[in-house]
C-alpha cells in the first residue's frame, strides 16, 4: 500500500466507525424482548390492532413482543409521551391511534406543556383505518341518526356521550358530528375507548363514536344499535348503517386509524427490520383473519405512503380541534 491508498484507508475510518454500530444493532435485532406502547387500556381500537400484530411480531422477530397497556392523560398522551422519550433502539414501540397528532394542538391550546412532539415520531405501518360510528344502546329510543338529533336539539347538552379523553378520536369525531348538525351534547371522558364503551354497555353514558372492531360485538350480541357513519363510504361490516354525509352533513368525516411507531432517529437499518417484519405480519393469515372477526379490515401501509397519510390526516384532525376550541 503507498503512503496515498493508506492516507484515504485512515480517512475512511471514522467513516466505518459511524457504520459500524448501526449495523451491528441491525444485523443483532432483536436481542431481547421487545416492548410494544398502546397508550390506552384493553378494549380500544389501538389495542385491537396490537395484540394480532404483536403475536405474529413474535413469530417473525424471534423475541417475545409484549404489549403494555400504559393510559392516562387523555387521548394517550402518557403512553405516546413515553414511547418519544425512550430509547431509540428499536426495543419500545407504539402502537397509537390518530389522536397522535390531536394532543399537542390540544396542549398548546390551553398553554400547556407540550407532553411530546409528531416530529419524535418515525411512522413505521398503518395497521387499520376505521371510520368512527356512532352507537347508542338497543333500549335506546333513538331507531336513526335523525331521532337522536332530533331529541338532541330538544334538549342541548342533556344527552351524555363517553369518549378516550378530551381530544381522543372519539371526542373529536363526536364534536365533529355535533357541531355540523348544530346540536350540544355533554362530553364524559374516560380513561379510553374500552371504559367508554363499559361505561355505554352500563347506561352511565347513552353514546359514543367507536371502531367498528370495537363496536361489532355487542352489536352481535344485541346489546348496541349503529345509528351513523362518520366516513365517506358505507362498509362491509355495517352495510345498513348510512354515512352523515348521505344524510346531509357534508363536513362529517372522520376516522379512527391504528399505526405502529418508533422513534424519530431509529437507526435505518433497524427501521428497515421493522418494516420488513409488518410487511409479513399485515400478510399473515392468522392477522388477517383476527381483524376480518373483529369487524375491522385490514388497511395496511408501508411508511412512506402511511407518514404522508398521517401529515394529511394530522392537518385534518388539527382544523377540527381548533374549530371545537378549548373544551374543559
Amino acid at each position: 500500500m503507498d503512503r496515498r491508498d493508506l492516507l484515504r484507508a485512515v480517512a475512511a475510518l471514522p467513516l466505518l466507525r459511524a457504520a459500524l454500530p448501526d449495523q451491528a444493532l441491525a444485523q443483532g435485532y432483536p436481542a431481547r424482548n421487545i416492548t410494544m406502547i398502546v397508550p390506552f387500556p384493553a378494549g380500544g381500537q389501538a389495542d385491537l390492532a396490537a395484540r394480532p400484530v404483536a403475536m405474529a411480531l413474535e413469530r417473525i422477530l424471534g423475541k417475545p413482543v409484549i404489549v403494555d397497556n400504559r393510559a392516562g392523560g387523555g387521548g394517550g398522551s402518557v403512553g405516546n409521551a413515553a414511547a418519544a422519550r425512550a430509547e431509540p433502539d428499536g426495543y419500545t414501540l407504539l402502537m397509537t391511534l390518530s389522536s397522535l397528532a390531536v394532543l399537542p394542538e390540544a396542549d398548546r391550546l390551553f398553554d400547556r406543556p407540550v407532553a411530546y412532539e409528531v416530529s419524535q415520531f418515525m411512522p413505521i405501518a398503518r395497521v387499520l383505518a376505521d371510520p368512527t360510528l356512532l352507537a347508542v344502546p338497543v333500549s335506546a329510543p333513538w331507531k336513526t341518526a335523525q331521532d337522536f338529533i332530533e331529541d338532541a336539539k330538544k334538549r342541548p347538552g342533556q344527552i351524555t356521550y363517553g369518549s378516550s379523553g378530551p381530544y381522543g378520536t372519539l371526542h373529536v369525531a363526536m364534536e365533529m358530528f355535533a357541531n355540523s348538525a348544530g346540536i350540544k351534547l355533554l362530553h364524559v371522558p374516560f380513561r379510553g375507548a374500552g371504559p367508554a364503551l363499559t361505561a355505554l354497555l352500563s347506561g352511565t353514558v347513552q353514546a359514543i363514536a367507536a371502531a367498528p372492531g370495537t363496536l361489532k360485538p355487542q352489536v352481535d350480541d344485541g346489546k348496541l344499535r349503529v345509528l351513523g357513519n362518520c366516513g365517506a363510504r358505507r362498509i362491509a361490516s355495517f352495510p345498513d348503517v348510512p354515512t352523515f354525509q348521505e344524510l346531509g352533513y357534508k363536513d362529517v368525516e372522520m376516522y379512527i386509524w391504528a399505526g405502529l411507531f418508533a422513534q424519530s432517529s431509529l437507526p435505518a437499518p433497524i427501521a428497515t427490520r421493522l418494516r420488513e417484519a409488518m410487511a409479513q405480519v399485515m400478510a399473515s393469515p392468522e392477522v388477517l383473519k383476527s381483524f376480518e372477526a373483529s369487524g375491522s379490515l385490514v388497511a395496511y401501509q408501508d411508511a412512506p405512503e402511511f407518514s404522508r397519510f398521517v401529515a394529511d390526516d394530522s392537518a385534518r384532525l388539527i382544523a377540527a380541534v381548533k374549530k371545537i376550541g378549548r373544551v374543559e
